[in-house]
């Protein structure tokens, strides 16, 4: 049986003066002819179902439209819900009250190759990466998410408009 259900990540949303309330992105989903449809915090998380199960088309579909609505232009990445499963189950550093635990998607995972590659140069007590199936894990010290040096390296413009960050607790949320 083909998963139907998906997970739309969309990239810098409610940040950068990107405002997309939650009852409207749903309602753009809704209008696209999704199913199930849910808005999973304010920082561009939505879950629907659908029977089409092309990621490219999807992508550009929903990209489309959020960009004709809210007037900013939009990045998505889909992942299957069973997909995101198996991510989230796959984290591979313990859990402590110290570090954030973060995931980067990308809808362009070649970025991977650029921003794995310099692993050996971060501090492992501030921060630490590993690749994952589509994915690299994240994590970093509390309070340093933003200052830290893998953090600038996905904040360069190359990476930054083809990759997305969620919380692994936001991921375990959309599950």
């Amino acid at each position: 049986m083909t998963d139907t259900r998906w997970v739309a990540l969309l990239r810098g949303v409610n940040v950068g003066g990107v405002t997309v309330k939650s009852a409207p992105l749903a309602e753009v989903f809704r209008q696209l002819g999704f199913d199930d449809v849910r808005t999973v915090l304010a920082s561009g998380n939505v879950l629907f179902t659908t029977n089409d199960v092309d990621p490219s088309t999807l992508t550009s579909r929903i990209e489309k439209a959020l960009t004709d609505e809210f007037g900013y232009e939009a990045r998505v990445i889909l992942v299957r819900r069973s997909a995101l499963a198996d991510v989230v189950a796959a984290y591979p550093f313990d859990e402590v009250d110290e570090k954030q635990p973060y995931v980067v998607f990308a809808s362009d995972p070649t970025i991977f190759d650029e921003l794995g590659a310099t692993v050996e140069d971060l501090d492992e007590s501030i921060e630490r990466i590993a690749e994952g199936d589509g994915v690299l894990y994240w994590e970093v010290r509390r309070g340093q998410s933003t200052q830290s040096a893998f953090s600038k390296r996905t904040a360069r413009p190359k990476a930054s408009v083809v990759t997305t960050t969620r919380n692994l607790r936001t991921l375990r949320k959309l599950l």
